[in-house]
């Protein structure tokens, strides 16, 4: 029975073929929050009628169309066999704009997804959002077509589950098309801040048949009790055109990318990362959270094996932006290091490398 509430929510993603055409939703995520709002343009006529004060309800006309948002979900570590909503792959393939289809096979069960930064064209989502209204309790869905991901963020704080956030823009929403029946992946585990085992700074990225790897990094003395990552990709969203009854056509990348982001830590070495921010240069950084199911099996079903559940973000070329460094009381003295990603020059590093290790097999 469902809830009047939103115990009874749900939110269920596919790939669309035609942009802003919906597709039945078949993978469904566990989530936290969304902000999915529907946006017409209203127009009032401004034309002067004698006596005639207020605006008329029969001049005033919606001219456009939008749907912007957000969706906010843990960060889940694909333990479910050959489950494709179980990991996060599909939402970090199009908030990167990856082109990584189908995962590769490590070892029996154990399977590798490497997403690196691309162009979005040609990548669309629908979204449908179950929403439980309380007169009947039933759970009314609303479907947003044409959905592109135009900014995401990763983040994971001291005690926390890591969590995953994806900003789109849609073409439209339609409230006439049935709600999908949801299912979920069993089991289904979560990365959390205890499951941080790398976290290297410097070193030299090198790419060889797709994947980057660090090599020499160093170890961050510093205790980092929170990171947040952003991606922003701008697009020009207003692309409305007559003939077309107010929808607009696929939003275009129009502006430069960024990738920037947050270490919160305590003061620990003036050298290991304030005199980075200081140097002004670039260098490597690694996170991975790595982690074996409640067995203690890694992805492949070996107990403490080699091929662990892992999530692994590489940053070739990381410039610290702010290093802040205050005494504000007695307590330990906190650290803020802004940063942001660049293009190392090489031809061969992406920007950002995420990695996923899961069971995941089903092509994305």
């Amino acid at each position: 029975m469902p809830y009047a509430s939103g115990l009874s929510g749900q939110v269920g993603a596919v790939a669309e073929v035609t942009y802003g055409t919906p597709v039945t939703t078949t993978h469904f995520y566990e989530f936290l929050s969304e902000s999915f709002t529907f946006n017409p343009n209203w127009l009032d006529g401004q034309g002067l009628k004698s006596g005639q004060a207020y605006k008329r309800g029969s001049r005033t006309v919606q001219s456009r169309f939008d749907v912007a948002g957000d969706l906010t979900m843990e960060f889940t570590s694909g333990e479910a066999a050959n489950a494709v909503a179980d990991s996060m792959g599909f939402w970090i393939k199009y908030a990167l704009g990856s082109t990584l289809v189908t995962p590769t096979v490590v070892l029996g069960t154990a399977y590798k997804q490497v997403h690196t930064n691309g162009t979005k064209a040609g990548q669309y989502i629908t979204l449908q959002v179950g929403r439980p209204q309380i007169l009947s309790t039933t759970v009314q869905p609303f479907t947003e077509t044409g959905v592109k991901i135009n900014g995401w963020e990763f983040s994971c704080n001291d005690n926390q589950i890591a969590q995953f956030k994806v900003t789109g823009n849609a073409r439209t929403e339609l409230t006439s098309t049935g709600l999908a029946a949801a299912s979920y992946p069993t089991p289904n585990g979560l990365f959390s801040f205890a499951n941080a085992s790398v976290m290297t700074l410097g070193g030299t990225a090198t790419t060889a048949a797709g994947e980057t790897t660090i090599a020499g990094g160093s170890s961050l003395g510093s205790l980092v009790t929170g990171i947040i990552i952003t991606g922003a990709t701008p697009m020009k969203e207003d692309r409305f055109g007559l003939g077309n009854a107010g929808l607009k056509g696929e939003p275009i990348e129009n502006a430069i990318p960024t990738i920037t982001g947050t270490l919160t830590t305590e003061f620990y070495s003036r050298t290991e990362l304030y005199d980075v921010f200081r140097a002004a240069t670039g260098q490597p950084f690694q996170l991975d959270f790595t982690k074996f199911d409640s067995a203690g099996n890694d992805a492949n079903g070996v107990a403490a094996g080699p091929n662990p559940y892992r999530l692994s973000w590489i940053f070739p070329h990381m410039k610290f932006k702010t290093a802040a460094v205050n005494v504000s009381g007695p307590d330990v003295v906190p650290q803020s290091i802004g940063f942001e990603c660049y293009d190392d020059g090489s031809g061969t590093n992406p920007v950002v490398q995420c990695k996923l290790v899961s069971k995941e097999s089903s092509a994305i």
